[in-house]
């Protein structure tokens, strides 16, 4: 079912959670952030491939090749979250979208729009720190 979200429309406290407008709105967001993701890495892709390092100066190379790296390091970590976008795609198409994965309680409209890919509440997020935390020491 294709519903049209109004341009100013904005999840509400007021509304049932995750209803067809909720879903659809976050379905969009997420959309749009996917694309962005691909359309920059896309652009990298290009101007990596416009050809080699041409800096005679060892110094201009170097710091190319770094920028080069970071921005390797930056569509890598792009990738991942493309494949979290998925899986959240995922979770809006089985109606598991917007719902913590260790409680089952919302997570919460406000953190959705921050964090559009979150799977756990803020309380089972800091409960999953904490023990992270807690075995990192060990």
């Amino acid at each position: 079912m294709l519903i049209t979200l109004p341009p100013d429309y904005k999840p509400s406290d007021d509304e049932a959670f995750m209803n067809a407008r909720q879903l659809a709105y976050f379905r969009q967001k997420l959309l749009r952030w996917r694309q962005d993701l691909l359309r920059e890495a896309g652009e990298t892709l290009s101007s990596m491939g416009q050809g080699g390092i041409v800096e005679a100066d060892l110094t201009d190379r170097a710091s190319v090749e770094t920028d080069r790296a970071l921005e390797l390091r930056t569509r890598d970590r792009a990738r991942k979250l493309i494949s979290k976008i998925d899986q959240a795609l995922e979770r809006v198409d089985n109606g598991t979208y917007g719902y913590c994965e260790e409680t089952g309680e919302p997570i919460g409209l406000r953190r959705l729009e921050a964090r559009p890919i979150a799977t756990l509440s803020i309380e089972a997020q800091e409960r999953h720190e904490r023990m992270e935390r807690v075995h990192r020491d060990d």
